[in-house]
């Protein structure tokens, strides 16, 4: 059994081959996923802590599992708030083939999820990016982002300066003009897409703040009591989802609009297996904010296993 650390996953990861690969998976793939399992639990002197199951299977090929942790507080202890395993079975055998840094791949596919929904939904001659948060998506996320769109100028905002311009820095080999911005509102007032990565209980990006034609990319916010957008942000916006199932339990920003009254089930709009099997159309006009909520699926970590493995066997 072969363990493949976050060093080699970054060394052989692919963008463009990960996000096309999901697009097909979305729209054809036989992939099972059953719903994943959540369990939020007591952390003393912490905030609650978390363990996620995902287990997915392709009948045939491959079976993965991903065992997760989440621990907010992590940054106190200069850790990554997730930390975990992701198992990749034989499908016909039941073999373990290999154990991947958990971590790794739930970057590179969430990453990959957001620039494939960007893809089918912001403008085309989108060029601006503001990416708040500087967790370790961050400069993934614009990575993946300048993968689909002629992304120029990228603007990074975080609670800390410092880890705005650590960002930066680990992008000095993008050709992007990239600015560490004060607030929040002076970077979404200069984007064409705004992506955000934060695990914040209250709301950051205000609907106040968007200007028509945006496209506002919703990764963090992965429990029922976070929340990164206001209740103004989803009323000024069409919403899609990574997965109905997920989204309206699982995050506030989904699930405290739902209760609150603020928006119903009908508002959104439609999900990626619909948008990628071409049932519902995405961005219908240039002035549309469009906004995509991200809570992640099990189907997106067997496909980033898969295609790591191959890279890695130089089978492709």
């Amino acid at each position: 059994m072969e363990f493949i650390d976050n060093q080699t996953i970054v060394n052989h990861y692919d963008f463009a081959k990960l996000i096309d690969r999901l697009q097909a998976a979305f729209a054809e793939s036989e992939i099972q996923v059953p719903m994943r399992h959540h369990h939020d639990f007591i952390n003393p002197g912490h905030d609650d802590s978390t363990l996620l199951l995902m287990p997915a299977f392709e009948p045939g090929k491959e079976t993965g599992v991903k065992m997760v942790t989440v621990f907010p507080d992590n940054g106190r202890y200069q850790l990554p708030s997730i930390q975990g395993l992701y198992l990749l079975f034989d499908g016909q055998k039941g073999y373990c083939k290999k154990v991947f840094d958990a971590k790794a791949i739930t970057v590179f596919r969430t990453a990959a999820t957001s620039a494939m929904a960007s893809r089918l939904l912001s403008r085309d001659n989108s060029e601006s990016l503001m990416m708040v948060g500087t967790g370790a998506l961050s400069p993934m996320l614009i990575r993946a982002h300048a993968t689909v769109r002629p992304i120029k100028q990228v603007y990074i905002w975080g609670r800390h300066a410092s880890r705005a311009q650590a960002v930066k820095q680990s992008l000095a080999d993008l050709k992007l003009e990239i600015q560490v911005v004060s607030s929040i509102e002076q970077g979404i007032a200069l984007a064409d897409i705004v992506s955000c990565a934060t695990l914040s209980k209250t709301p950051l990006i205000k609907g106040e703040y968007l200007k028509p034609g945006q496209h506002i990319d919703m990764v963090g916010a992965y429990r029922p009591d976070m929340r990164e957008a206001d209740d103004n942000c989803l009323k000024r916006s069409v919403i899609f989802v990574d997965h109905y199932a997920g989204a309206t339990k699982e995050t506030g920003d989904i699930a405290i609009p739902l209760q609150k009254g603020i928006i119903t089930r009908k508002d959104l709009k439609a999900d990626l297996f619909e948008l990628c099997r071409g049932q519902k159309s995405g961005r219908d006009n240039v002035a549309e904010i469009t906004f995509f909520k991200s809570v992640g699926h099990a189907l997106e970590d067997l496909v980033a296993a898969q295609l790591i493995d191959k890279l890695i066997e130089k089978k492709i």
